[in-house]
C-alpha cells in the first residue's frame, strides 16, 4: 500500500466531524441560558424598582445558580449538557452544576466526609485560582496607585 492509497483508506474510515452541529447546539443553549438571565433581570427590574443594577445582577446570579443546582438535582442539567456540550458551561450555571453534581455523588459517604469534603473537588481549584489572581490584581492596582 503506497502513501496515496493509505491516505484514501484513512479518509474513508475516519468518521465525519460533527463540529458544526456541536457548535450550533453550544451557541444555541449558551445563548438561551444568557437570554434566560437577561429575562430574569428584566422581571426583577419590573418587580423590584427600588433595587439598583448591581443588586438586580446579584439576584439574577443567585437565581441562575439555584436553577442550575435544581436542574442538576433532578437530572435535567446533565441532559442539557449532553445535548449542548460546551454551551451548558456558561460560567455561573456550569460552576453550580459542577459543585452540585460532586455533592450529589458523595452524599452516601455522609454530610461532612462525603458532601462537604468532596463538593469542591472540581470547583475548588477554580475558586483558589480566582481568589489568588484577584488578590494579585488588587495588589498590582494598589502598587500602581502609589506611584500615580
Amino acid at each position: 500500500m503506497n502513501k496515496q492509497e493509505y491516505a484514501e483508506y484513512i479518509k474513508k474510515i475516519t468518521p465525519k466531524s460533527k463540529m458544526w452541529g456541536s457548535l450550533a447546539r453550544a451557541f444555541l443553549v449558551g445563548g438561551l441560558i444568557c437570554l434566560l438571565g437577561e429575562g430574569i433581570g428584566a422581571l426583577y427590574k419590573m418587580w423590584l424598582p427600588q433595587y439598583d443594577q448591581t443588586q438586580i445582577g446579584s439576584l439574577v446570579s443567585c437565581t441562575l445558580i439555584f436553577l442550575a443546582a435544581f436542574l442538576t438535582g433532578i437530572g435535567v442539567y446533565d441532559k442539557i449538557g449532553y445535548f449542548a456540550g460546551g454551551g451548558s458551561i456558561v460560567p455561573i450555571t456550569g460552576f453550580s452544576n459542577s459543585i452540585t453534581s460532586a455533592a450529589m455523588e458523595y452524599r452516601k459517604e455522609g454530610i461532612i466526609f462525603g458532601t462537604c469534603a468532596n463538593m469542591f473537588k472540581i470547583a475548588g481549584p477554580v475558586i483558589v485560582v480566582g481568589v489568588a489572581v484577584a488578590m494579585l490584581c488588587g495588589l498590582g492596582y494598589f502598587i500602581v496607585g502609589l506611584f500615580l
